[in-house]
């Protein structure tokens, strides 16, 4: 069945040369796009700087259950195992899970537990990222399915570990407004 369903999406590419680059955009450049939408956050006041914060923990966090996972479970990558339409070239490293649609998730999902509405376009965003790793032939569903997984997870325990990481936020909050202010007088004073 996920065999089945990653041919019935990667079939769909290589006949469409827009959606292809489209995807392959999204694919290789999506992550991107999230430092982006972090970078802008920490300019923002301090809710969305606080948000900026979170969501990089969870992003950390879920790479690192990803890469634990790794450990335990080996899932080749579809071009590997089978005849595929690779629209570029990766290592032949594990499939599962896939990282960039867990970073995508961690992030968004950050985010939307805070900022429902950036968060609800930060996921559509994920959401086409993980169908975009399908598409060029670098992931399986599954794969994807499971980074959902991994990223919803993380970012739930992240939000109800809120009081313990909470004074860390703060601390570097804190620290950030003092180099910041001292920086700005620095450069007034000249």
């Amino acid at each position: 069945m996920n065999y089945q369903w990653f041919q019935d999406i990667n079939n769909l590419s290589v006949s469409h040369p827009v959606l292809d680059g489209f995807m392959i955009f999204l694919s290789q450049k999506a992550l991107y796009l999230y430092a982006i939408v972090l970078l802008v956050l920490w300019l923002m006041n301090e809710s969305y700087k606080r948000s900026a914060i979170y969501s990089g923990i969870t992003g950390i966090l879920g790479l690192i259950v990803n890469y634990i996972i790794t450990l335990f479970y080996y899932e080749p990558r579809p071009f590997v195992s089978h005849h595929v339409h690779l629209l570029f070239k990766h290592a032949a490293d594990a499939s599962f899970p896939s990282d960039h649609t867990t970073g995508a998730f961690a992030l968004s999902f950050a985010v939307f537990l805070t900022h429902k509405k950036l968060g609800s376009a930060m996921l559509a965003i994920a959401a086409l990222t993980g169908l975009s790793r399908i598409w060029v032939g670098q992931h399986y569903p599954f794969d994807v399915a499971g980074s959902i997984v991994v990223g919803g997870i993380i970012s739930i325990l992240v939000y109800l570990m809120s009081p313990v990481i909470d004074p860390f936020v703060k601390v570097t909050l804190r620290k950030y407004n003092q180099v910041s202010h001292i920086l700005k007088k620095a450069i007034w004073s000249k």
